[in-house]
């Protein structure tokens, strides 16, 4: 019975036809399941579509600017460079404490209002500072007078130490008398000018001013004893 059936089975294949199903499709024998589940890229070519590929992960900061050339080489320099100690830091620092002020200096030495510290800066300042620059004082001497008072004294001669004790109560007297006649008339300059805009502090800032040798004053003076301030 099965000898039968084997025999009749490729005249049931062939059918009407009177071909079997290896003798319409001969290539279809050769068909693996590799082939079957292969993508058929002809497919793809014949509807026109693209193929799209995946970004790649390090593809997430697009959108930002690339770095120049000049960027990277810092960039990389500032990496490779070593950590520094707290000797090189408090080094570095003092360095740049010491440029800030030289240029400070400068700047004041210049005039250049731009630079100065803010304690020096704005109109009020500069007016005040006019104030005390345009008058001749004996207050600028102050300091000098005491210390040549000091080293006398120390001599031991005992008329001298009289007269320089009667010298320095005179002196003190002086300055004085000089700083509060002074401070009146920066505050009452200073209010007529500024009115309420004028803040706190200018009455002692000229009179700090004028307690320093018009040489050695900082920023610059600019006007000339007997010149009025500037407007």
């Amino acid at each position: 019975m099965a000898a039968r059936l084997a025999r009749l089975a490729p005249d049931y294949a062939r059918g009407a036809t009177g071909v079997t199903t290896n003798e319409r499709c001969p290539s279809a024998q050769h068909v693996s399941w590799a082939t079957m589940f292969r993508r058929d890229r002809s497919a793809e070519a014949d509807t026109g579509v693209p193929t799209v590929a995946p970004e790649p992960e390090h593809a997430s900061g697009k959108g930002r600017p690339t770095p120049t050339r000049k960027e990277a080489e810092a960039a990389r320099k500032q990496r490779a460079k070593p950590a520094l100690t707290k000797k090189e830091a408090r080094k570095r620092q003092k360095e740049a404490a010491r440029a800030e002020r030289d240029l400070t200096y400068k700047a004041m030495q210049a005039g250049d209002e731009n630079a100065f510290p803010p304690r020096d800066r704005g109109p009020v300042r500069r007016y005040v500072r006019d104030m005390v620059d345009g008058r001749r004082l004996l207050t600028e001497f102050f300091l000098p007078v005491m210390i040549g008072i000091l080293a006398l004294s120390l001599l031991p001669i005992p008329a001298l130490v009289q007269t320089i004790t009667l010298t320095w109560l005179v002196a003190i007297v002086l300055v004085f008398a000089e700083l509060t006649w002074l401070g009146l008339r920066l505050r009452k300059g200073v209010a007529e000018r500024f009115g309420d805009e004028a803040g706190k502090g200018n009455v002692m800032y000229g009179v700090i001013r004028a307690t320093q040798l018009r040489r050695l004053r900082l920023p610059k003076p600019v006007v000339k004893p007997g010149q009025p301030p500037r407007p």
